[in-house]
């Protein structure tokens, strides 16, 4: 059955249907919520919320391709969720940004090699509005259009932003590199 035959399903109350949406876009959306940054208690929290509201709304589901749309819903569950995570960290302590954020154990099998740690960090300094679109584009393969259409913003400001956001994270491993050829060395 395909994915559209699947979607009109599960707008009819088909549970099975619906559990087949689930189960091939569960693992997309844990890879990209934390590729975004969150933390690794957190992801599943995110992907349940994200297959929430894809129950929610489905019926309002108009676009033409489902994962832009399931991207654009783990991308505003992210923010909503940092948001949250974040005033209730003003509420509760001050404590630094860097005793928050630890690698997910979600690590083991995302990230291979020391390379793929590294740029994984890397990629975590950048500022979200290039982290997430060089995301979308390397690791998830989303062409320029759809990832304006995910983070609602214009092709050109896209195209700049990948452009833009390579340099940086070059830069940003340069440093890395250089940094531990100075612990190492």
């Amino acid at each position: 059955m395909d994915e559209e035959d699947l979607i009109r399903l599960a707008r009819k109350g088909n549970m099975s249907a619906f559990q087949q949406l689930l189960e091939q876009y569960y693992p997309v959306v844990e890879r990209f919520a934390y590729q975004l940054g969150n933390h690794k208690n957190d992801i599943p929290d995110i992907t349940q919320e994200v297959f929430i509201r894809v129950y929610r709304f489905l019926d309002q589901f108009s676009q033409a391709k489902f994962s832009t749309w399931l991207y654009k819903i783990t991308l505003n569950v992210t923010r909503d969720m940092a948001r949250k995570r974040s005033q209730h960290l003003k509420k509760v302590l001050k404590i630094k940004q860097e005793h928050i954020e630890q690698v997910p154990e979600v690590e083991s099998y995302i990230l291979q090699s020391e390379e793929d740690r590294n740029l994984h960090k890397c990629l975590q300094t950048l500022d979200e509005k290039y982290r997430i679109p060089i995301i979308l584009y390397y690791f998830h393969d989303k062409k320029y259009e759809e990832i304006s259409e995910i983070m609602s913003s214009t092709l050109s400001t896209v195209k700049t932003r990948i452009l833009r956001g390579k340099a940086l994270l070059k830069k940003a491993l340069e440093e890395l590199e250089e940094r531990e050829g100075e612990i190492h060395g």
